[in-house]
């Protein structure tokens, strides 16, 4: 079933795996499933119309059955050092904090060029698996604690039409080092909002 949710499309129906039509998908989008089922790693998916926010993705969370997981690309002020950090939704990305834990001072939002440049993503559609297109290694993957301890979390196939749920584990144990990653595990507060 398809409704409009607060003015975007979303067709309700949970699939497993990759599309069985992938006409109008971007090749960008195709490689991540291919890469995913090449490793054998299974996902649901979820369609929908492009999400420009988080609060956007509480919907989609739900049906998933996952706590919304944030995709952050950042940097620092000389534009030299690139990072992307996991959180869960209840997190705020907290500049000093996370500066302390990594060793680089002034982190902000990363350009778009740079996304393009170094993850074939753009805006609204960062995600984990972006990480398969950075051939050169420039972005350093973080990953706070609390993601790892929920046994799935969610992210998009490196465009925001799609929501896909994986196991933790495959993202940690065959995702990371197909593409030859490593991640710094960072502690960052809970929103005192």
């Amino acid at each position: 079933m398809a409704e409009i949710c607060d003015t975007f499309y979303l067709d309700r129906t949970i699939y497993s795996g990759r599309p069985a039509d992938t006409a109008g998908r971007l090749p960008k989008e195709i490689r991540t499933y291919d890469l995913l089922d090449k490793l054998k790693i299974p996902y649901s998916r979820l369609d929908h119309s492009p999400l420009p926010t988080i609060e956007a993705c509480r919907d989609i969370d739900a049906l998933l059955d996952i706590d919304i997981c944030k995709n952050l690309f950042l940097r620092n002020a000389q534009k030299t050092d690139f990072y992307l950090l996991l959180l869960p939704g209840g997190k705020k990305f907290r500049t000093a904090v996370l500066s302390k834990q990594i060793g680089s001072a002034r982190l902000s939002f990363a350009e778009p060029e740079f996304m393009a440049e170094f993850l074939d993503i753009t805006p609204g559609s960062v995600s984990v698996l972006g990480l398969m297109n950075d051939k050169n290694r420039r972005v350093r993957l973080l990953i706070d604690k609390d993601v790892i301890s929920h046994e799935f979390f969610g992210c998009h196939p490196c465009i925001n039409t799609s929501s896909l749920r994986l196991k933790t584990a495959d993202l940690l144990d065959k995702f990371l080092p197909a593409i030859g990653y490593e991640y710094t595990l960072v502690d960052l507060p809970l929103s005192q909002d």
